[in-house]
């Protein structure tokens, strides 16, 4: 595979995954996209802010192409998990917004760089990295990170898969995860007993 159709398929996958992390927010509350949902306070709105901030640093600080927004410092104490959650006076469309034009800034730095051009990451030790080894981080970053999306949505309203929709015509129903989650707990039960 040449270096061109490489950065292609690691960029197509990335804007999947980032596609597929804003999916998660569709036809929820306000205050379910941003409640916490786990015992260190995850929470749906707080994943995308999170991922933007991120995205915006590995794909602008690291190559001298910064995104022309404020971010907060991973290196300042006070600041450090302010990404993980948005604020009350951050709207919902505010956090999203912000992602879409991370995603441009992003894109254009992938368009304009040669997989082996060289970044430099301080926060990984002042390491010279490639932006091959940038986007294949982001992109397990990401996918881990709709993972999460994927468990909380879950956890929020039944709705599973990337395509909630597609999966009930298939019988996925209410029924049928009931009757899945059953078998797994009696086999659960059955290997300690």
């Amino acid at each position: 595979m040449d270096a061109d159709a490489a950065k292609a398929n690691l960029h197509s996958y990335l804007k999947h995954e980032r596609q597929a992390v804003l999916d998660k927010l569709d036809d929820l509350s306000e205050y379910d996209v941003r409640r916490p949902l786990t015992a260190t306070g995850t929470n749906l709105l707080g994943l995308v802010k999170h991922l933007a901030t991120w995205e915006a640093r590995y794909l602008g600080e690291v190559f001298d192409r910064p995104f022309p927004e404020p971010l907060p410092r991973w290196d300042v104490e006070a600041d450090r998990l302010g990404d993980m959650w948005a604020t009350a006076d951050e709207s919902r469309s505010d956090v999203v917004d912000r992602y879409r034009r991370v995603w441009a800034h992003s894109d254009a730095t992938v368009a304009a760089l040669d997989l082996d051009a060289v970044g430099r990451v301080e926060w990984w030790g002042d390491a010279q990295v490639p932006l091959f080894n940038v986007l294949v981080h982001l992109l397990a970053e990401t996918s881990r990170h709709a993972g999460h999306a994927d468990i909380l949505r879950e956890e929020l309203d039944g709705a599973v898969g990337t395509d909630a929709e597609a999966m009930a015509a298939e019988g996925h129903d209410a029924a049928f995860w009931a009757d899945r989650r059953a078998q797994v707990e009696a086999a659960a039960r059955a290997a300690v007993a």
